[in-house]
């Protein structure tokens, strides 16, 4: 039996009839208002998804995704990790009960575990999705076919500007280009989107003729080449080395690492979305938090999706990793990863002692 509270939406289906959908807790607020945004109820988060529906699914069709979920929104206090009553967190496995139409696929973990995660195929999943308490889609950089390997095959290289402490939402704009026309040297077509922070996202579609190893080889030497050329970019993966630059997270590109999706509402105060945007207007936005649940629709329905063309070339990585072999030293893999061949020891710098170091 419906509550008093509950709201029904049809949502239209490119590949079925329309879904009914039951938005239970309808008012519940979301977002808290903000300086620069007013409270975002859950059923106006609902009807975001379902008004970027077309591009949110675009890049996310087919692919495994890790749902962020925040049952009780994102309340002051709360924090990402704790889940139930006192924060968000990630669900990798698929939600029990889904509705049938709501697909299924199996990854594998760097642990050897697998899991079916939500496999996108249509906007009501995304707008199910959010009625769960879904605030960000974490897809794999893999789509799912009738080949089973597909899922070890990625499809996407992820360029991730992190700006350290010291560093300006400029100075990531700033290397944000810089990597642009370094792309461009290459022959290859990169896109950019706010991350939802203060970071930037560039995306390349590349072809799916690569394993993990190889794609997170080839951001490797990108990050290497763009550190020579600007010394406010690091590809240090231990903070006390980074200084006030911007950090290359070439680990993003590693198994199980996920970057929220394009259109995706981020979990922090008044609800920023990472948004895609032209490399012209990304040095034109001087408050990322401009881009948020309440505007973004108004902006795609206005000037359409910057991204509309990403799919249209599978570009080669093979100049990338000719990079590589050019100075083939492995960088750390992140701490939850078993020990891989040939990368360093596992301890800071600064605690390279003969107690916990053997050199090897």
């Amino acid at each position: 039996m419906a509550k008093k509270d509950d709201v029904e939406l049809e949502v239209e289906s490119p590949i079925a009839p329309p879904r009914t959908l039951r938005v239970s807790s309808a008012s519940r607020i979301v977002f808290p208002a903000t300086d620069i945004t007013p409270a975002i109820t859950k059923l106006e988060l609902v009807q975001y998804v379902i008004a970027v529906g077309e591009p949110l699914l675009r890049v996310l069709r087919s692919r495994p995704t890790t749902l962020e979920r925040w049952p009780n929104g994102v309340q002051p206090g709360m924090h990402l990790g704790r889940g139930g009553d006192d924060g968000g967190f990630y669900q990798k496995r698929m939600i029990r009960h889904a509705p049938d139409f709501v697909e299924g696929v199996e990854i594998a973990f760097p642990s050897g575990r697998t899991a079916a995660e939500v496999c996108p195929t249509e906007p009501a999943v995304l707008a199910w999705c959010a009625q769960m308490g879904t605030i960000t889609f974490h897809p794999w950089p893999v789509r799912r076919t009738e080949d089973p390997s597909s899922v070890d095959k990625p499809d996407e290289l992820r360029i991730d500007l992190d700006p350290e402490p010291g560093t300006t939402f400029r100075d990531v704009v700033r290397v944000a280009l810089a990597a642009g026309d370094l792309l461009n040297e290459f022959g290859i077509t990169g896109y950019c989107k706010t991350s939802g922070g203060r970071g930037v996202h560039v995306f390349v579609r590349i072809k799916p003729d690569w394993d993990f190893i190889d794609v997170r080889h080839a951001a490797i030497a990108f990050g290497r080449e763009l550190e020579r050329r600007d010394k406010g970019v690091t590809t240090e993966w231990w903070k006390e080395l980074r200084g006030e630059r911007v950090f290359v997270d070439y680990n993003q590109n590693c198994r199980d690492r996920t970057i929220a999706a394009a259109w995706s509402p981020r979990s922090r105060a008044g609800a920023p979305v990472s948004t895609p945007v032209t490399w012209t207007e990304l040095q034109q936005i001087s408050d990322p938090r401009e881009l948020n649940v309440a505007t973004v629709p108004e902006r795609l329905a206005e000037a359409g999706d910057p991204w509309q063309g990403l799919d249209d070339v599978h570009h080669s990585i093979d100049q990338l990793l000719d990079l590589w072999n050019e100075n083939p030293v492995e960088m750390n893999f992140p701490p939850d990863y078993p020990k891989m061949p040939g990368e360093p020891p596992r301890v800071q710098p600064s605690r390279k002692v003969a107690a916990n170091w053997e050199d090897e």
